[in-house]
């Protein structure tokens, strides 16, 4: 009878993720379901957007635990149809390249034998969703200067350009160069404002792009919105403000509007790219606002995680 009321699990595998990283996970995943006793599957991804067909399934099926072993971007299709769902749990064991959300639930970016020990006690926090122009996203969204970096990383046709490392720096030195701020319209809590944007991220969580605290100051269920808008600077400011923004210091500088909202609009007059948890699209408008507590994920509460203690 133990084993027919035993808690199903279901790790949902991007393989191709981190530079095919993911693959190599499943023979770990295979070895801790045996370790712990887990009543598990393991499934892997086929295509974009297949991640959430098996979240969706699994849970309609029982499934307590749904656990996305890739990126930011894999955890973002795996919670899709689990936001508002307190019978389930998601989970994230990082296998991609950035792994920029994993830093706030207080993991490693690559599960060391406490990570795993810690994960599988199942401690649970109830963890805010950001949504934007019904997409959701679960560390945070960028527009402006990071986002024309990713567009840069992309072909016509959608797919990721080939190159590596390299390839990714010089198209961060172009876009300091060369960049063109566009006029922005910001509307938040009955205010409106017009500005030149360089950049502006909104967030539920603080780390983007490996090393970037963009939103230091977010707390990931406070219910609210951290927003950093980073007004048209010049060349040398540019690099002086990147160069501050790894430790946070950039919101010191007069040029930076930074600020708490439970949902802020923001206007172009065309059509400009966006990045969604790592993700890239295009849009014109945006309205953003918070799920606060929308999902239930698995954290260490002994690590240095980005929630409200208590």
């Amino acid at each position: 009878m133990a084993e027919e009321n035993k808690e199903k699990w279901v790790f949902i595998v991007n393989p191709i993720s981190g530079n095919c990283f993911g693959k190599t996970m499943v023979p770990v995943i295979e070895e801790k379901i045996r370790k712990y006793n887990l009543d598990a599957e393991i499934l892997l991804t086929e295509r974009p957007g297949h991640a959430t067909e098996l979240s969706k399934i699994s849970a309609e099926n029982g499934v307590k635990y749904i656990i996305a072993v890739g990126g930011d971007g894999t955890l973002n299709e795996v919670a899709r149809s689990l936001i508002g769902n307190k019978q389930v749990v998601a989970g994230i064991i990082p296998a991609g390249t950035g792994n920029d959300f994993n830093q706030i639930p207080g993991f490693h970016d690559r599960f060391t034998d406490s990570d795993w020990e810690i994960f599988f006690r199942k401690n649970v926090i109830s963890h805010d969703v950001g949504i934007v122009n019904n997409m959701i996203f679960l560390n945070g969204m960028g527009i402006g200067f990071d986002a024309e970096v990713a567009a840069q990383n992309y072909t016509d046709e959608g797919k990721v350009r080939k190159g590596g490392a390299d390839k990714y720096i010089w198209h961060i030195v172009k876009t300091l160069l060369f960049f063109r701020e566009k006029r922005m319209t910001v509307i938040s809590e009955g205010t409106s404002h017009e500005m030149d944007c360089f950049m502006n991220t909104v967030s539920v969580g603080r780390r983007f792009a490996g090393s970037f605290f963009l939103t230091p100051e977010a707390i990931a269920n406070d219910g609210l919105l951290d927003v950093c808008s980073i007004n048209k600077i010049n060349l040398f400011h540019r690099f002086r403000l990147l160069l501050l923004v790894p430790k946070g210091n950039h919101i010191k500088d007069k040029r930076v509007h930074y600020f708490k909202t439970p949902a802020v609009s923001l206007g172009f007059p065309v059509r400009v790219p966006f990045h969604v948890d790592g993700e890239l699209s295009y849009a014109e408008s945006f309205n953003i606002s918070i799920i606060p507590g929308g999902l239930n994920l698995i954290y260490n509460p002994d690590g240095n995680h980005f929630y409200k203690r208590g």
